[in-house]
């Protein structure tokens, strides 16, 4: 009996800490190991901190993926999250002018095109932030992508091409950063 507590209890220490630890805190913003994509599992891949010019921080940022989904895949038809917190503020024409930059950036001028009806779909969603915000990114393939702001809905935009081409300001081929894109892929 005594030692089926104690076993109990160190069990318990080590599933605290494997939780602890899965958990992410950067500019003391906290990011969950494990949230959902309309009722799916996303695990933590995960984290890192947009800058201004590299000097100046505007946000932190966390991913999250399926389990077992690699690094490689996470622009593909798979579920994904991205929460980003905001240490500054920033009006919504801002949010919209550097989607359409970002985006821009990471596609052909075709796809840009035949994208730009999602793209001001989208932009219209975007309200100002203050410090503490937290917009959340959410794509699942048999909704689309959903928009949060401080965890309330503020509209969704369909279709697996425009996600790609959205979350590809973060983790494309020509992100905001680097060194932000190998953070929020855990590649680092």
């Amino acid at each position: 009996m005594k030692i089926t507590a104690i076993l109990a209890a160190v069990l318990m220490v080590l599933a605290l800490r494997v939780d602890a630890a899965a958990n992410v805190t950067l500019e003391g913003v906290g990011f969950g190991a494990v949230r959902e994509v309309n009722g799916k599992p996303v695990s933590l891949k995960g984290a890192g901190v947009i800058t201004y010019l590299g000097i100046f921080k505007l946000s932190v940022a966390a991913f999250y993926l399926p389990k077992g989904i690699p690094a490689d895949l996470a622009l593909t038809d798979v579920p994904r999250r991205l929460e980003l917190e905001y240490l500054h503020a920033i009006k919504k024409e801002d949010f919209a002018e550097s989607t359409r930059v970002w985006i821009r950036k990471n596609t052909s001028e075709t796809a840009f095109e035949r994208l730009g009806p999602e793209i001001e779909r989208f932009n219209r969603l975007y309200e100002n932030v203050s410090p503490g915000d937290r917009y959340t990114l959410a794509y699942d393939p048999a909704v689309g992508t959903t928009l949060s702001l401080n965890g309330e809905e503020k509209g969704t935009v369909e279709g697996a091409e425009f996600s790609a081409a959205l979350f590809s300001i973060w983790i494309g081929k020509t992100p905001l950063s680097d060194k932000l894109r190998a953070g929020l892929l855990g590649l680092i």
